[in-house]
């Protein structure tokens, strides 16, 4: 996978655990998925402001190999009167720090001395930005029940908490074919999975998260040097 499509992807599952899933489904099962879902609702409707712990773990499903990377991020919810801003800081195994503003993205590779920025593609022909999968940023509730499924898998312990499991289903075609949540019982989306069309997962732990603190915009630029080689996407 592209580099900048793998940083890119995990901002995409980022943004599935820290708010974009603000849904009610109206056809959805009763009780515990019913409960998730409210709780999950409530939650996104409460969060001014995000930041935590970060890891993805990257499964190649052909050679049964993970990649694991891990970092912090930062996160700024979309409101009437500004973009939604999201920020990776990748520390293990090697630095890169991406930042998405509304349908712009930058990629700093502080050991190549270069940065990739581009916008968004929505149309899925740029491989390096998946297109359908970042369109949640923007999508309504009823654009999210018009276009997934959600079925409720369980009960499950994750990272130490108890958690709902759900899954998603893309009505429409994707760029993955299904992905995963762990809600806890705060209605915080602790893990998602994405699963892609050819069976590799990508899967996003939150961890010491903190929610509702002072996060300016300007925590969002990166610092780059002088002489940096500025690539346009």
């Amino acid at each position: 996978m592209n580099k900048a499509f793998k940083f890119v992807f995990a901002m995409f599952a980022l943004a599935m655990l820290i708010g974009v899933f603000s849904l009610t489904d109206a056809n959805a099962q009763g009780g515990p998925l019913r409960e998730a879902i409210n709780r999950m609702d409530a939650m996104n409707k409460s969060l001014v402001s995000l930041k935590a712990d970060v890891k993805m773990d990257k499964t190649n499903a052909q050679l049964g190999e993970t990649d694991t990377t891990s970092g912090t991020t930062s996160y700024l919810p979309k409101t009437n009167k500004r973009a939604m801003y999201a920020r990776i800081d990748w520390t293990r195994p090697v630095q890169e720090q991406i930042v998405i503003i509304g349908d712009t993205y930058q990629l700093y590779r502080p050991r190549l001395n270069q940065v990739l920025k581009g916008k968004v593609d929505r149309t899925g022909k740029d491989n390096r930005v998946p297109g359908n999968a970042l369109a949640f940023m923007s999508m309504s509730k009823a654009q999210l029940e018009a276009n997934y499924t959600v079925n409720y898998i369980g009960q499950e312990t994750a990272a130490g908490s108890l958690t709902w499991h759900l899954e998603l289903l893309p009505k429409t075609k994707t760029s993955y074919k299904s992905a995963e949540l762990w809600v806890d019982a705060n209605g915080m989306p602790i893990q998602a999975k994405i699963i892609e069309s050819n069976n590799d997962t990508t899967t996003v732990l939150l961890s010491n998260v903190q929610k509702n603190i002072t996060i300016s915009a300007s925590d969002f630029n990166l610092a780059l040097p002088k002489g940096v080689n500025q690539i346009q996407g």
